[in-house]
């Protein structure tokens, strides 16, 4: 039985091991997603004076911007339930039918959520420091959908990885007032009235812990952390609320991840040096504009000019001694400028390592196909890993949280994903550029054996090529006619 003093043990120990990520986070966020940073160093930072190179940023977002698309487009849905291996083959059409109307139905209720604008943000982060969390909460009876979602800043969450070894132990902490406890936990039996009229804004640190739970499923504990007020009585109420979850509501993703690390790695982390350089030099260019603008003056200290009373002005009269030269501009040592130079290279770096050059717009307006299949090869060749463990930590939790929601709501049958009944296919426009270079690879092998002689045709059996061709492209099967229908109409 997990304890309230086991929890917070449990809660130190995770903010050490987080402690050494929190100073990179906040050059990241600096320097890349500004006033972000806060959080971390403690006090408001003045973005406007430390920031003066916005290539990492602008770069920042065009990379969430390309993986939202690519990966969870919302204009289309993005995801099939589909039948696994094991399905006996007199129940097939049967239950293509239900799956897909399951499919429809949990699409809609993404669609009519919050997603897409939680789900960005959570791209933002996940960008610049690796680490994202998405909350997926259950809606209200009567809402429009039965999800609700929340993009948590990294600052308030700490995690460690579970038995299993998937990043399933997340705490999270906030500061809330007494009204806000009130409302977010109304099953905590707690009488807030006469502190709430005392001091109605005060705060208390509210953390919400969820474990995997040793019989299946997760464990979820809110607490308070402290209560130097003595707001409690006893230790037994610090704890605000207690729930069971099937599938865990905190939905923790990595970029990239060392072994034996937690909390993941970014490409703003690899190309932080480049930034950190381009964005002083950016600085030593503008203070250079400056002196090349207003100039360096310097006069004979004769006693009658005073500097402090000097104005730079159109039409301004500067009074000088006789026989002094008065002002006179100072003559810099030299005036070879490579820093345009070094600058260049610096955001060239910045912007392949966040993968603008790969991921950004197509020049030339005029592809060929064979262009096309190696764009997306090396696409595919870049965000494979990443894909793979997105796919992993975010698509397939998100899937089977949202089922979990609708089974519980009595919307959907008792399906689950298995991968042997029933298995999750996805269609975003990452996970058909496989299956675009599998049609290329199938074309070419067509090709050579023409080839070699018309009559190889023979070798290829057109009746099951055209379809899976056609699937593979993403073109629907009405377009396609059959064998016996193209006979009838010769």
């Amino acid at each position: 039985m997990t304890t309230l003093s086991n929890l917070n043990r449990r809660f130190l120990n995770l903010q050490k091991k987080r402690a050494p990520w929190e100073s990179t986070w906040a050059d990241c966020y600096r320097l890349a997603l500004p006033q972000q940073e806060t959080s971390f160093l403690g006090t408001p930072a003045d973005s406007a004076n430390t920031l003066f190179d916005g290539t990492a940023p602008d770069c920042v977002d065009q990379l969430s911007a390309s993986i939202f698309s690519e990966l969870t487009p919302p204009w289309v849905r993005w995801f099939d339930l589909s039948l696994g291996d094991e399905v006996p083959d007199d129940e097939l059409a049967a239950m293509n039918e239900g799956l897909e109307a399951i499919s429809d139905t949990l699409n809609r209720h993404f669609n009519r959520s919050n997603f897409s604008v939680e789900l960005h943000q959570c791209y933002l982060d996940l960008v610049t420091v690796g680490t994202a969390c998405l909350l997926m909460e259950e809606n209200k009876i009567g809402e429009k959908s039965a999800f609700r979602f929340t993009a948590v800043p990294l600052n308030e969450i700490y995690l460690d990885e579970g038995p299993t070894g998937r990043l399933d132990v997340v705490f999270r902490k906030t500061n809330m007032t007494l009204e806000e406890i009130a409302a977010r936990y109304p099953n905590q039996t707690l009488d807030f009235e006469k502190k709430k009229r005392e001091n109605p804004d005060r705060t208390l640190s509210v953390i919400e812990a969820v474990v995997p739970a040793s019989k299946g499923g997760y464990d979820c504990t809110v607490f308070v952390q402290n209560d130097a007020d003595h707001l409690f009585s006893d230790k037994e109420q610090f704890i605000l609320d207690k729930g069971h979850f099937d599938q865990t509501p905190f939905i923790v993703f990595r970029w990239l991840k060392a072994a034996g690390e937690i909390y993941g790695r970014s490409p703003v982390m690899k190309a932080l040096p480049d930034i950190k350089t381009a964005n002083k030099v950016v600085e030593l260019i503008l203070k250079n504009a400056s002196i090349a603008v207003t100039g360096i003056w310097q006069a004979e200290d004769d006693g009658v000019l005073n500097p402090m009373n000097i104005r730079l002005e159109p039409g301004e009269i500067i009074p000088k001694a006789v026989g002094s030269k008065g002002l006179t501009p100072l003559e810099p040592a030299g005036n070879f400028d490579v820093s345009q130079l070094v600058l260049a290279d610096l955001r060239s770096r910045i912007k392949h390592a966040l993968l603008t050059d790969k991921l950004g717009q197509v020049e030339s307006t005029q592809m060929t196909a064979t262009e096309v299949l190696e764009r997306s090869a090396e696409m595919i060749r870049i965000l494979g890993a990443t894909y793979g463990r997105l796919q992993s930590e975010l698509l397939n939790p998100l899937i089977d949280r949202g089922l979990s929601i609708l089974r519980r709501r009595g919307q959907i049958p008792d399906v689950f994903v298995d991968g042997q009944l029933v298995k999750v296919s996805y269609k975003s426009p990452i996970a058909r550029m496989q299956q675009q270079t599998e049609a290329g690879n199938a074309l070419s092998l067509i090709s050579s054996l023409i080839g070699y002689g018309a009559e190889n045709k023979a070798y290829v059996n057109m009746d099951a090529f055209v379809p899976w061709l056609a699937s593979r492209l993403n073109v629907p099967l009405s377009l396609i006619n059959c064998k016996g229908e193209t006979d009838d109409d010769g």
